[in-house]
Formats: structure tokens, C-alpha cells, sequence
């Protein structure tokens, strides 16, 4: 054998510095060979075994000779070998031994076998118990052989191996030359390099592998912890785990004193010496970087001021100064961040709120909760720098592009605390929150830490890569030997059928002989129930059981040195209960108690006057009070969101085990939690991290995708698969394939998963299409939001709630069918009907008013019953009904507003009044039918009479009353009567009236005001009042236009313009204008529009079709000048052009030309301009009147050239011009509002002025307003003896006929076209909106907008926008939607586009704000801007370096240039008149001019797309497809009057026959004739109407 040992050390080289690892590889060897020996069962191997000698000089083992022990060698089958050779098996062979040889059936003991040895030896597990008692008495024979002391005393590593083989020389020969044949037949290097194992550099535990065992086959499980035991009794199993051994302190660590830090942190930590350990560890991370970090450390550990470091460097980075002569707090910049703590639950995130804004205080800094129970306003949000939400809240704020939503823009820091809920069913939502900021970090280009706070857990890989945090710098791992005070953790399974007699009769058994041992050896202990109730029964139960015992005298504190004091204290209470228990050592706590009692309990339990504590978990939520010991009785807890009883979430369970240990005062602490046997292995894995957290993203997948595609970020396939990325989903898949239906061969061939992921995205979206949520084009992999997502996404609503309402929802419904539909909701599946529950619904049904479908048999009439008996004001006994009722009640109101949403979309006029009733019922708990007063804070007797004697009596009859008459018709004093007046003139009411307008044959505007006739009160109204209004037909069943508005106290009356369609020109009996208040319940009214008796213009028939004729040649024109001019920007003329070129251009008729925006009409213009004059005498001359300055210009500059070649002059009239004979032939332009001022100066023309005047041209009638009217008015007048021609160009009309008539045009020189008849190509597309006017709007608009300027492929593009202030914002979301798309910085500006051409360009741009839009191919031109920099832009525009344009929707008429596609985000536009802020529509005309910017003269056809609010759909579509409606304004504003004064003051107007004379040259004296009802007047002849106007401003003058 000496010759072995020295053959062994020569094989092993031990004495080289390796020898350690040589030595366990050489064992490694002899343990395979042993291992392949009694495999193969060879006979030469057996025959090689030599029985055991008695010989002191043998070896039972190779690890023997290793060792130098001896000991006598035990014979094992083969299970018992391979089960002794598995790593640190004799740690825990004692419970092994325990267990195999328990009664229970192999069935039961199989999961805690495979627990114990490890998933990835199932099969060995499998033979142990084909073999179970031969392994028993085997594990029982090896350790009283007494192994397991030589077997972990001196390796090293701590591995044993047992090798029963022959070790005689000739045997170890043979097998070493069988050895060295294989290994020579295989190849030196396997050709595949194997990574060596990652050091992480923050990673502290205990253990020499970090999660203490290595994973299952399956990845799913870990091995319990070293130390483990387990103990079986008659009522229960117990698992103990021992407390995780400290780790000793690297060389490089101290904690870090207080006085160190900077005066920004000092201060925010007072109290403190110095932090922590895990605080000074991860001080330089937290508080000198910006690295996102993963910080997972047990619960106690100080978390929570790791947190608060990253605030401060926050707040550092926003700092103005470092002068000590200013205040710190005033040196931080509050506006310029947010920092956003999400808390996983409303308890813990109002508990944050206080400890952060108690610390950062004396910074100034607001911290404030934003969950479902705290909302903030807008003004709060802007002045809170600190926002502690749930994840639920905060997905729902960031689905908001605006609103809460901009929160978003602003935030700086995310930091997600208890981030190991990954793994619980809310995990999706953080999942989601994540993917959307780390989106929202890499599109933008900004700057948003991530901070994730965890408990300890084991693949904390997977979660810091999820989280985007460097493994070598911002990940931090402390393992449980880092809790403040070491807990002993035990797991105790109660026996027993979960919920029966005999279970809970165990339960009440072992909390009381733990209780009891606890208090023995003089701790005090915390046993944490989970009702109000439950907390005296088990008090009452731990104190007749002590008494039973007859220790009840241990558990009592009368030698408590203050226990008179406190027995004095606790008899002023009047909770009979807790004086009763104190006498004993008992003591009660829960949020029911009143806070005095509650304090007191704390102040006994902290002073140690009382032994036990029996208390809910919201006391270790809210109070930090630890004792030595704590106790969670049961693991039942009812929860209202499931509707059920459920299991006691693990949070907290940490939670509660945070509280054992007693800091500074005790070395450890104790925890229990004594649950059913069933559900023991739950809390094992759970509590101490063996299982790895896997994402439940799958699960919520399909709506979150939905809320990407709302809100923008998501619009096709690949985004979404792009999206998908962002996830923890994708991180596990990677890591743990078999569990999300991978195989091993899927990842390695697609190693990004990109397969899997299209597949996950396409299921999706092919629900929400089916559920009409989105449009999915599955061709083009596109995805565009329906109305119905964008709700569901707004509102929080499942995909599978809307499927619900797609089969139940109908445009006629009653209060118990909406209630009934409501009620299906997915939302409620969770609310379950149990029997004990029956009875009182039954009585709270006989009671509610509505009809309940199913009644008490289902849970959707569970829902009904609860939802009616809240807003009816009853409550519930049952303590579960009562949690059951508050869900229905929080969700209810919710869904109720979707599906409000869903009939306004749907044009539902009854469905909608119906649901805004319910809507509101539910948020004021009040019905239709109850007396709306009952929503002010009156006394209750006066509503009590209120209803008894004036029932009948609506609001406005109230209002009307004085108080002595209220006071006697309710039966009470004056002083009543005056709090009911007060409150009925408060409540909103309002007086509508309206006028009709026909704009044709079959359209009729309803010009509806709405007057505010209620008393302000900002306590009672707050800022705003909003409301709604809608056209409904006569049926009362379809909404035919609506508008949401909403009163200011400033707000006197609002005017809406409601424009409907009359089909065929035959209007229905009658329409109805609704007023629906959107908060007060009653406030309502509606107003009946007959419609029957009303006059609508007659249909036109005077449209010119346009022909198919050959286009003339520009050598028409017989005009060298002209021909050379024009023939360098068309050779021919177009075909509209080529038809009225005769017409126009060789006959002097009066002509009207009403042809679509761009056609050319204004050339054909121009060209009888100067044909006109070729022909004229000397000082002959034309006048051109435009309505814009804007236009002027544009005319000018295409007059001038050619007029100098033709010696003509082209001149500009200003205001103060006298129309006089020019010298020579001239062409002469004018503004209209000019013209009008020279008419006002001189009322006639001079008779030579007149003589000269040869041809007046109308430019742009459809913008004919009151002063253009009345100038061509004084023109037809003065010109009526003279051959003055009159042309009009228009674009085109829906009805000419007036407008020609006006004009005097001969039918044969009328040409009147439609939009449709341009020549060039131009593709229009609207896409409709139902999102209100607002930023969340144009976010939405964005990718759209986007995607219409990409279709481009690399034309320019014009975007109209509202208003100046929102060009910016609009380029913003622009360059987001490139960098999401394209990945790349350089948003639109052209790839051929160097940084040298470039440069020129920024270099002579004045406005510095303009260069980083420039540089990335977006510009602006407003007025607002400067001269150069508006020709600057333009410029770059032309040499495509400015691909973009954004432009007001009031500079449409100056833009001079066009583009290959146009968009127009949103057709309103905020106009502000003082204090007073109204939406309006943009004028027709506007959308017109809009549309003729992309229809280009050359190249190829543009492209107009039309962003607009659903309702303004037809109508804008209608007028842009027939063409624009015109009617005179010279009623509708005082100018009429006005210019009548001046005239009769001038003398030109002497009489009322003269005034009416003069009328009739108005374009008012036909349209009056035609559509009398727009006008407010009755039918007659010309001048009977005339007459009767004149007679109107004869009387208004006086």
C-alpha cells in the first residue's frame, strides 16, 4: 500500500502550489473509475475487489489514502454510491435519513427527495425510493460508521466521494493503461473554448457559490441552503433554516462617516454617524455616477437610503451654483427634473412619501403619492420634483403622452423598489414600464437612471441585464448574512384538509406552543393575522390556552416597572377588548382601532409591557416596531382585487420577518409562518429565493402591446418585436428556454429569438385585431389603433373585457342593461359568490332599483348587486363584501367611463346618455332619480324635506324661489331656505339657444350658444366646469355632432357650430341639442329643433364639366413676350386652362372661374391682364384686388418681370392711394381691406378713373369677407355706366350660381369646376382622431405623421400645425418617431447632406434655437420669426437641406412654397380672447389653401393628408370633395353697419331708398333671395328684404 500512497503523490505533484485542486482531480479520476466499474459490472472488475481486511494499514477509501484516515470500509449498493458522491450530501444525509424513513407514502416524500439532492438527479431520486428501505438502512449504517466526520473535516472544498473498487497494483495498472488507450484516441483539444466563470466585483455572500447549489436541468429550482432540517410531528412539518454566516469585511471596505459627505448629502442624512456597510459599499455608484444599478440586499438592510443617494446625485447634477453665500436649497433647479419612485404597494409608497419628504425638507423638495387613492393636479404635478407611485399608476401616467403623462419627459431617475415582483403576477407591469422607459431613453437621447431595489433573489443576472445595469459596476448583491440582525427562519405545515375544523384546530395548537416556548425564554413575540377580527380571537385563544396550561403568570408584566402607569393609560380607553388582554401580556393592533389606541399598544409593546402582540400586517407596513420574534399565523388573506381568498403575498412575508431581531438591542431574531402543509413548499422556495424569478410578461402581454400601439411608440411588427426586446421576457427566454416552449437547438439557431418573438408579437395582435382594437395589415406587418384600443389603453380595460362588450354592447340600452354588461367584465372574474354570502344579497337585491340578471347565482350579479347597493349607499356587513363592494365600486366607475367613451364614438345617442348617468351615479353615489341637490353639503333633514315636500320641483323652479318661500315649501325656518337657494343657483344650468344656416341644398349649420346661468363658486366648481354637447336625430339614437367643452368662472356663454347633413335636401321632423354636465348629476337639459317647416336652398346645377380637349400650345397666347416668359415654366396649358382660354382671353364678357386650388387660374388671369392692356388706349388701366397681403406679394413678384418687358407698370395701392387714370397703362393690385379704406375716404370713383378702369380682377372669392364685399359693391356701383369687365376666380364652389349672378357673368363665360377636375395628380387621405384637442393629440398624430412624410421617399414635406408654440414639440415627437424608426441622429436631414454644406447654412441662422432642428432637416416659417432666418429656411427648403417644414395653420396663406406631401395635424386651433380660451374650427378656405401646397405644376402628384376629429369627418370631406360653400358675413359682424354710417355721413347714402339701392350691389342682395333662412329672414321680393335690413341698422344707428 506504501507503493500506492507514493504513486498517488508522485500522480498528484503535491507539492506543487496546485496540489489542492490536483488532488480533488485525481479523486475526481478514482471516482469515475469506481463510478464506470459498477456500471459496466465487469467480472474482471469484480474479481479485482478484494474482500475487506481487518489490516490497520488499509483504506476504505481512495479519499482515505488522501486523508490519511483509516476506517473500515462499509459495503454500498450502487445507489447509495452515486447518492454519497453528489457534492455536500452528507450535510444533509441526517433529514434524508428522516425522511425515508417517515410513514408517508413515496408519493408524498418524492418532491422533497428531489428538493433535497437536486432536480438534475430525478432519476436517482426515482431509484432511492424503488429502494427505499435498503437506502434507509444504508444512510443509517454510513453515518454511524462515522464518515461523515472523516469525509468533511479536511477536504478543503468540502467534497466526498466513496470508491468501491479493487486497489491492488495490478488492478490500478490495468485501469491506467485502459485510461491512457482512451485518452490517446481522443483528440488534444475539443474544439470548443469553455468561459471561465465571471467575477463580479460587488457581489458579497456567504457561500462559495453564490446561490449556495446549482440549478436544475430545467433551470427552475435551487437546493435549499446548507444547515437545513426538518422535523415531522403528529400536527405539522417544520423546516428551519439557520441564520447565513456573516461575510468577513475585503481589505478595501469602511464605513463611510457622515461628515465625509458633501453638505448636499450630510444634510440629508441627520441622525446618522456614518452609513451602513451595504451603504458605504455602494456609495461611490450611487451617489458619484449615473450607472443604473441593481442593489438586491435582504429586507432591513437599508435599501431605502441607498435610494436616497441616488436622489441626491439627482439633485446634485441640478444645481445652478456652488457660491456658499446662497442657500443650497435655493441653488437646485426644482423645474428641471423628476424623480419617480414606484412602491409596489399604496401602504409602503405613502410610508415612502413620509420618510423622503421628512429628509429632503430642508431642501425644499415636494415628494407627493401619486396611486388610484391620490390623484394630483396638474399644478401639483409641476411643483412635486419627488412622485411616489405603484406600477399600475405609473403605466397608466405613461400611457398619457401628455397631462400626467409629460411627467415622463422630465424624469431623470426611475427608481422600482422591490423589483423581485417580477415574478408575481403584477411582474408584466413592470416589465412593461421598464421596456418603455429604456424605449424612451434610447429614441430620445435622454438621460433616465434606473435604479431596481430587491430583496435578495437568485438569478439577479437576468434582472440587472433586464435592467440594463453593468454587471462589473452598477450591480450590487448582498445575500441574507447581510440582515442587520440574523433571522432564524421556520417553516411550519399545519396537518390537516387547508380550511377545515382540523387544520385550523392545528393552527390555533402550534402558533401556541410557539408563542408559549417564545415567552418562556423571556422574548416577545408579534403575531400577525390577517382580519380585524382575527387579532382579538387570537389573543383571546393564546390566552385561555396559557391559562389552560397554567402558565398564563409567565406571559403576564405586572414586575413591568411602569405597569401601573400603563394599566392607568389603557383604562381611559374605550376598547373593552384591549383592557381585558392587558392584564394578561396581551395586545391588540389594527387599522380599525382609533389612533390614540393604536399608539398606545405601540408605546406598551416598544417599553416592554406587553409580551404578545397579536396585530395585521398594516402594522409592519407603517410602524417600525421589531421584537425578538414574529408570528404569521395563516397564509389565507382575502383579496378583493380576486375576489377571493388567497395566498399571503411573499413582500410581505419579508415584510413581517423584517420585524424580528430587535437592532441594538438583541443579536437575532426569530421568524415563523405557519401555514397549510399544501402550501409549505410555496413559502420555502419563495421566502428564501430557490426559486429563480421567471416573467409573467406572456400573461399581460397582449393589452401592453395594445398601450404601445396607443400611445405611439409601437407601429408595426418590428417595433413591436424591437419592443419585445426590452423585456425580462427575453431575458428569461434566452436563459430558461424550456419554460417559455423553447427547445435548446431554437436559441442557438436564433440566438436573439427574433423567430419567437414575431410569433409572440403576431398572436397578439392578432387578438387585438379580432377584438377590433387595432388594424392589422398582415401584409405590411402595420398596426394602426382603433378607437376601441386607444380606450381600452386609456382606461386601463382588458383586451378580453372589450371582446365582452363587442357582443353586448347596443345602441339602445336601459340603466340595468349597461349595469348588467358592466358587470361581465373580466375585470370582476376574480369576485366569486360564496354561500355565507347569499342572505345579504338577497336583502341588499330586494332594495336596489334595477333588475339584476341572474341575481344572486353568478358573480357578474354578485358585481350588480354590489355596484347598485354603492351607489344606492348601503353597506355591506361581511367584511368580504365590503372589500368586494370598494373593488366593484374603484373599477366600476372606470369601466363605465370606457364604455362612455366607446357609445360616443360609436354616435350612440341613447347608449351615451344612459352610460354618462351611470358614470356619474357611481362617482356620486347618487341615482338620476334622487334629488340632485343632495350633491351639495346640505344638512340632512333639509334633503329629508326637500324630498318629502318638493320632489316635484325641479332645480331652475328652486333657484327661482326666495329663501322665506324655500324655507316654508320644505317645512323649515329661512335660514334653510337660503342654504337650498344658494345651492340650486351654484348648481350648473344653462340656457340654449341657436340659428340655423343652410350651406346647401342638403347641409345645415346649427349655430348653437350655450350661456352659463349659474353662480360661480371655485369651492363648489374648483377651475373649470366641463360638459357636453351633442346633435341627436329626432329618435333620439344617433349622436350626429358633438363637442366637449367645458365653463370658466370667466366664461359667460360659448358658441358651437354644428354642421349636419340633409339628405336629398329633405330635413327630418326635427333634431334635439343635448347639455350633459360631465360631473353633476341631473345637470342636464335639451332643446327640440324643429326642422320641418325650414327652407333649404335649392340644389345647383351649374358645374361645367370639364372636357376632353387637347391642351393648347403656349404659341396661343400670339404673344412673344408672354410666350417666352411662361414657356420656361410650362410648354402647354393645361386642360382646365385650355377651355377657358377663349372665354377668358378673346371676349370681354363678365367671367367667373371656379376651379380647384392649383389648377392655374390665377395665371389665365394674369395672362387677360396683360392681354386686356395690349389692347386699351393710354391710361388704361386694370385693377387686381387679393384678400391678403400675403397673396399681394405673391402676385407681385410674378407681374413685375414681364411688365417690364411689355412697358407696363404693375403697381401696389396702399390705404391712403386716391383710384386715379395712371399715367399709362398699369396694372394695379390691392388688398381688399385697402380698397375698402379708400372707398370710405372717396365714395365714387373719379369719372376718369372710371373711364380707364378696363377690367377688374376678383381674386380668391371664397375668401370674400365683409370688407371685400362691400369694395366690389362700390366698384359694381361706380362702374355701372362704363365697360368695365369684372372677372372672379374662386376655387371651387358648391353652388356659383349667386356669386356669378353677383358679377353679372354671362352663363357662357361661367366655368364652375369641381374639386375632383384638377389635372395633377393628388392623393388625399384624412385620418380621423377621437382624442380631445390637447398635446396627448399630437403625440398620437406623430407617427402618422411621420409615416406621411417617410411615404415621400425623400421629398419635402409641409406639416401644417395650430399654433406657433407648437412647432417646436411637433419636431420634437418628429425626430423621436426617426430615431425609433431609423436608429439614427440624424432625423430627416438627406444622407448626401455633408456637415460642410451644412455649416454654411447654420453659420447665418440668427435664431440659435432653429440650429438643432436645421441639423436634422426639420425648419420652421411662422411670422414670428426673423426675415432672414424665415428666407434662410426657405432656401435650405429648396436645396433639400430642410426636408421638413412645420408652418402655423395662419401662415398657409404666406408660404410660397409647395411640397410632395402635406400634412395637416389637427383642423382647431385655440383661439384666446383675454382670459377667454376657445376651440375653433380652421376655416374651409384655410384646408383648401392647405390642399393646393402639395399639387405641384410639375414632376409627380402630392400627397395631402388630413389629421382631424372624427366629427369633423364628413363635413370636411363633403366640402373639399363638392367644393366650398359661400355666403355673405356682412350680417354677422357690426361692419355692415359701420360702413352704412359713413356712406350716409359722406352723402352717399341719403335716404333709406338709397340704402337699399346701395345694398343691391351686394353679393347679401342674392343670397338673401336663395337662402333666406341662413339669414334669419322671411321670403319676398329683392327689395322687400332689403328693405327690411336697412330698416334693422336705420333702427341699430339711431
Amino acid at each position: 500500500m506504501a507503493d500506492l500512497v507514493k504513486h498517488l503523490e508522485y500522480l498528484t505533484q503535491s507539492l506543487d502550489e496546485s496540489s489542492e485542486r490536483d488532488r480533488v482531480t485525481a479523486l475526481d479520476e478514482w471516482t469515475r473509475f469506481a463510478s464506470t466499474v459498477k456500471a459496466e459490472g465487469s467480472k474482471d472488475a469484480v474479481e479485482d475487489i478484494p474482500e475487506s481486511s481487518d489490516d490497520e494499514d488499509s483504506y476504505g477509501t481512495v479519499l482515505g489514502v488522501y486523508d490519511g484516515s483509516r476506517g473500515s470500509r462499509v459495503p454500498m449498493s450502487d445507489t447509495m454510491s452515486r447518492l454519497i458522491s453528489k457534492p455536500n450530501i452528507v450535510a444533509v444525509l441526517s433529514s434524508l435519513m428522516s425522511t425515508l424513513s417517515s410513514s408517508r407514502p413515496d408519493e408524498v416524500i418524492s418532491e422533497e427527495l428531489a428538493e433535497t439532492i437536486g432536480f438534475d438527479e430525478i432519476e436517482l431520486v426515482m431509484e432511492i425510493l424503488a429502494n427505499r428501505q435498503q437506502v434507509a438502512k444504508e444512510v443509517s449504517e454510513y453515518l454511524a460508521s462515522g464518515k461523515e466526520a472523516g469525509s468533511t473535516s479536511q477536504v478543503q472544498d468540502g467534497r466526498a466521494r466513496a470508491v468501491d473498487a479493487s486497489l491492488d497494483p495490478e488492478s490500478v495498472r490495468r485501469r491506467q493503461e485502459e485510461a491512457l488507450r482512451a485518452n490517446a484516441n481522443r483528440p488534444l483539444w475539443t474544439g470548443t473554448a469553455e468561459q471561465a466563470p465571471e467575477i463580479l466585483p460587488h457581489v458579497y455572500t456567504s457561500t462559495s457559490v453564490v446561490q449556495g447549489n446549482v440549478l436544475s436541468q430545467f433551470g427552475s429550482k435551487y437546493m435549499l441552503p446548507l444547515g437545513t432540517t426538518r422535523r415531522y410531528t403528529e400536527d405539522y412539518e417544520e423546516v428551519t433554516i439557520p441564520p447565513a454566516r456573516p461575510v468577513p469585511p475585503r481589505a478595501s471596505e469602511r464605513l463611510i462617516p457622515v461628515s465625509e459627505l458633501d453638505d448636499l448629502a450630510k444634510g440629508s442624512f441627520p441622525g446618522y454617524s456614518s452609513l451602513n456597510r451595504i451603504q458605504s459599499i455602494v456609495y461611490p455608484t450611487a451617489y458619484r455616477s449615473n450607472e443604473n444599478m441593481l442593489i438586491c440586499a435582504p429586507t432591513g438592510a437599508g435599501k431605502t437610503d441607498v435610494a436616497m443617494l441616488t436622489v441626491l446625485r439627482v439633485l446634485d447634477q441640478h444645481r445652478t451654483t456652488s457660491d456658499t453665500t446662497v442657500p443650497l436649497a435655493g441653488t437646485i433647479r426644482r423645474d428641471d427634473f423628476k424623480i419617480i419612485y414606484v412602491a409596489p404597494m399604496k401602504a409602503l409608497a405613502a410610508e415612502i412619501v413620509r420618510k423622503l419628504g421628512k429628509r429632503l425638507q430642508w431642501l425644499h423638495i415636494k415628494v407627493r403619492e401619486l396611486t388610484g387613492d391620490m390623484q394630483l393636479t396638474k399644478a401639483e404635478i409641476a411643483e412635486t420634483q419627488i412622485i411616489v407611485t405603484t406600477p399600475e399608476k405609473w403605466d397608466v401616467v405613461t400611457r398619457k403622452p401628455t397631462g400626467e403623462g409629460e411627467l415622463a419627459s422630465k424624469v431623470k431617475l426611475l427608481i422600482i423598489d422591490e423589483v423581485h415582483l417580477l415574478n408575481d403576477e403584477r411582474g408584466a407591469v413592470i416589465e412593461t414600464i421598464v421596456a418603455r422607459t429604456l424605449r424612451q431613453v434610447e429614441s430620445s437621447q435622454s438621460v433616465i437612471r434606473i435604479v431596481g431595489l430587491s430583496a435578495t433573489l437568485p438569478n439577479y443576472l437576468d434582472v440587472a441585464d433586464f435592467l440594463s445595469v453593468n454587471r462589473h459596476k452598477g450591480l450590487f448583491y448582498f445575500d441574507s448574512s447581510f440582515r442587520p440582525i440574523p433571522l432564524e427562519q421556520h417553516f411550519i405545515g399545519v396537518k390537516g384538509k387547508p380550511g377545515s375544523p382540523q387544520s385550523r384546530k392545528n393552527l390555533d395548537r402550534v402558533a401556541y406552543e410557539k408563542v408559549a416556548e417564545l415567552v418562556r425564554e423571556g422574548h416577545q413575540v408579534m403575531v400577525f393575522v390577517h382580519a380585524r377580527k382575527e387579532t382579538v380571537k387570537t389573543a383571546v385563544a393564546l390566552k385561555e390556552a396559557a391559562t389552560i396550561e397554567g402558565v398564563i403568570d409567565e406571559f403576564s408584566c405586572e414586575d413591568h416597572p411602569q405597569f401601573a402607569f400603563f394599566r392607568r393609560e389603557i383604562g381611559e380607553s374605550r376598547n373593552k377588548e384591549m383592557k381585558q388582554l392587558f392584564d394578561s401580556g396581551f395586545g391588540i393592533h389594527h387599522a380599525g382601532m382609533l389612533r390614540s389606541d393604536r399608539n398606545m399598544m405601540e408605546r406598551m409593546f416598544d417599553s416592554r409591557a406587553i409580551k404578545v402582540l397579536c396585530c395585521t400586517a398594516t402594522l409592519a407596513w407603517g410602524v417600525n416596531l421589531p421584537a425578538h420574534a414574529v408570528i404569521i399565523k395563516g397564509t389565507q388573506v382575502y383579496d378583493s382585487a380576486k375576489g377571493a381568498f388567497g395566498d399571503l403575498s411573499v413582500l410581505d412575508v419579508l415584510q413581517v420577518f423584517g420585524r424580528a431581531g430587535r437592532p441594538g438591542l438583541e443579536t437575532s431574531g426569530v421568524g415563523y409562518i405557519c401555514t397549510s402543509e399544501d402550501k409549505l413548499t410555496h413559502y420555502l422556495d419563495a421566502v428564501t429565493s430557490q426559486n429563480p424569478i421567471e416573467s409573467r410578461f406572456t400573461a399581460g402581454m397582449i393589452d401592453a402591446l395594445n398601450a404601445e400601439i396607443a400611445l405611439g411608440t409601437v407601429a408595426n411588427v418590428t417595433d413591436a418585436v424591437r419592443w419585445v426586446g426590452y423585456t425580462y421576457l427575453y431575458v428569461r427566454m434566452r436563459k430558461n428556454p424550456l419554460q417559455y416552449g423553447l427547445i435548446r437547438d431554437q436559441v442557438a439557431d436564433d440566438p436573439h429569438l427574433v423567430a419567437k418573438r414575431n410569433q409572440l408579437v403576431v398572436e397578439a395582435a392578432t387578438r387585438l385585431s379580432e377584438a377590433r382594437m387595432i388594424a392589422f395589415d398582415r401584409v405590411a406587418g402595420t398596426f394602426t389603433i382603433t378607437d376601441l384600443g386607444r380606450i381600452a389603453a386609456k382606461y386601463y380595460i382588458r383586451h378580453a373585457s372589450i371582446e365582452i362588450f363587442n357582443k353586448e354592447f347596443r345602441p339602445k340600452m336601459s340603466e340595468a342593461d349597461v349595469l348588467a354588461m358592466l358587470s361581465m367584465s373580466t375585470e370582476f372574474d376574480q369576485i366569486q359568490v360564496r354561500e355565507n354570502e347569499v342572505k345579504e344579497l338577497e336583502q341588499i337585491m330586494e332594495i336596489i332599483p334595477c333588475r339584476v340578471k341572474g341575481g344572486t347565482d353568478t358573480s357578474q350579479g354578485k358585481v350588480n348587486i354590489l355596484l347598485q347597493g354603492y351607489i344606492s349607499g348601503l353597506r355591506p356587513e361581511d367584511f368580504a363584501l365590503v372589500s368586494d363592494q370598494a373593488y366593484a365600486a374603484q373599477n366600476g366607475g372606470r369601466i363605465a367611463r370606457a364604455l362612455l367613451e366607446i357609445a360616443i364614438t360609436r354616435k350612440w345617442a341613447n347608449a351615451s346618455a344612459v352610460l354618462m348617468g351611470i358614470s356619474k351615479a357611481i362617482e356620486k353615489r347618487l341615482w338620476p332619480f334622487d334629488q340632485p341637490l343632495k350633491q351639495f353639503p346640505l344638512k340632512a333633514d333639509i334633503f329629508y324635506n326637500l324630498e318629502r315636500f318638493a320632489d316635484d320641483y325641479t332645480v331652475a323652479e328652486l333657484a327661482s324661489m326666495s329663501a322665506t318661500e324655500l324655507g316654508e315649501l320644505v317645512h323649515l325656518n329661512e335660514r334653510h331656505g337660503s342654504a337650498i337657494r344658494d345651492a340650486a343657483r351654484q348648481f350648473p344650468t344653462v340656457r340654449i339657444t341657436y340659428d340655423l344656416r343652410p350651406l346647401g341644398y342638403d347641409v345645415l349649420k346649427i349655430a348653437v350658444r350655450v350661456t352659463r346661468m349659474f353662480n360661480w363658486s371655485s369651492k363648489i366648481h374648483g377651475s373649470v366646469e366641463p360638459f357636453w354637447i351633442w346633435v341627436e336625430d329626432h329618435e333620439s339614437v344617433t349622436i350626429l355632432q358633438m363637442s366637449h367643452s367645458i365653463f370658466r368662472q370667466t366664461t359667460e356663454a360659448i358658441d358651437f357650430d354644428f354642421v349636419i347633413s340633409i339628405p336629398d335636401g329633405k330635413p327630418p321632423p326635427s333634431v334635439i341639442l343635448r347639455f350633459v354636465s360631465d360631473r353633476w348629476m341631473g345637470a342636464e337639459d335639451e332643446v327640440t329643433v324643429p326642422l320641418d317647416s325650414l327652407v333649404m336652398p335649392a340644389a345647383s346645377d351649374s358645374h361645367t364639366p370639364r372636357l376632353d380637349i387637347p391642351f393648347l400650345p403656349i404659341s396661343a397666347l400670339h404673344d412673344p413676350v408672354l410666350e417666352d416668359f411662361f414657356g420656361l415654366q410650362v410648354n402647354s396649358f393645361n386642360a382646365i386652362q385650355s377651355q377657358i382660354f377663349w372665354s377668358l382671353l378673346n371676349t370681354r364678357l363678365h367671367s367667373l372661374v371656379c376651379a380647384p386650388t392649383g389648377c392655374g387660374k390665377s395665371i389665365m388671369g394674369q395672362l387677360t391682364a396683360w392681354r386686356t392692356l395690349d389692347d386699351a388706349p393710354p391710361r388704361s388701366w386694370v385693377l387686381i384686388i387679393v384678400p391678403h397681403r400675403g397673396m399681394a406679394a405673391e402676385l407681385l413678384a410674378d407681374l413685375r418681370p414681364v411688365s417690364k418687358a411689355k412697358g407696363i407698370s404693375v403697381e401696389y395701392l396702399s390705404a391712403d392711394a386716391k383710384l386715379r387714370s395712371p399715367s399709362g397703362r398699369a396694372i394695379r393690385v390691392v388688398t381688399a381691406a385697402h380698397l375698402y379704406t379708400i372707398f370710405s375716404q372717396h365714395a365714387h370713383l373719379t369719372d376718369a378713373g372710371v373711364g380707364n378702369l378696363r377690367l377688374v380682377i376678383c381674386e380668391s372669392l371664397e375668401l370674400l369677407d365683409t370688407k371685400y364685399e362691400l369694395s366690389i359693391a362700390m366698384l359694381l356701383r361706380s362702374t355701372q355706366a362704363t365697360l368695365t369687365r369684372f372677372i372672379g376666380l374662386s376655387n371651387s364652389l358648391n353652388d356659383p350660381t349667386d356669386l356669378a349672378a353677383w358679377l353679372n357673368v354671362d352663363t357662357f363665360a361661367l366655368h364652375s369646376f369641381r374639386p375632383s377636375d384638377r389635372d395633377q395628380a393628388l392623393s388625399v387621405s384624412i385620418q380621423t382622431f377621437t382624442i380631445p384637442q390637447s398635446a396627448a393629440l399630437f403625440k398620437a398624430m406623430a407617427k402618422p405623421a411621420h409615416s406621411a412624410i417617410q411615404g415621400a421617399r425623400g421629398e419635402n414635406a409641409v406639416v401644417f400645425v395650430p399654433s406657433r408654440s407648437q412647432c417646436q414639440q411637433i419636431a420634437l415627437d418628429l425626430i423621436t418617431q426617426c430615431a425609433l424608426e431609423m436608429e439614427t441622429a440624424r432625423g430627416y436631414l438627406p444622407e448626401e447632406c455633408g456637415c460642410q454644406s451644412l455649416d454654411r447654412f447654420l453659420s447665418r441662422i440668427q435664431d440659435i434655437g432653429l440650429v438643432d432642428f436645421v441639423s436634422r432637416g426639420i425648419g420652421f416659417y411662422h411670422e414670428g420669426m426673423t426675415k432672414q432666418d424665415r428666407t434662410l429656411v426657405l432656401e435650405m427648403y429648396a436645396e433639400g437641406v430642410v426636408r421638413v417644414l412645420i408652418v402655423p395653420h395662419d401662415s398657409c396663406w404666406t408660404l410660397p412654397v409647395r411640397a410632395a406631401t402635406v400634412v395637416v395635424m389637427s383642423t382647431q386651433f385655440l383661439h384666446i380672447a383675454g382670459e377667454e380660451r376657445q376651440l375653433r374650427e380652421y376655416a374651409l378656405e384655410e384646408l383648401v389653401r392647405m390642399q393646393g401646397r402639395a399639387v405641384r405644376h410639375h414632376g409627380a402628384g402630392g400627397h395631402f393628408h388630413l389629421f382631424c376629429q372624427a366629427e369633423a369627418r364628413d363635413t370636411i370631406t363633403r366640402f373639399l370633395h363638392d367644393g366650398l360653400p359661400l355666403e355673405s358675413r356682412l350680417l354677422e359682424t357690426n361692419e355692415l353697419k359701420t360702413w352704412y354710417k359713413t356712406q350716409k355721413n359722406m352723402g352717399a347714402i341719403r335716404n333709406r331708398q338709397d340704402g337699399v339701392e346701395a345694398l343691391s350691389f351686394t353679393f347679401l342682395a342674392q343670397r338673401l333671395l336663395s337662402n333666406p333662412v341662413y339669414y334669419s329672414v322671411s321670403s319676398g321680393s329683392r327689395d322687400e328684404v332689403l328693405s327690411r335690413v336697412v330698416d334693422r341698422i336705420e333702427e341699430d344707428n339711431i
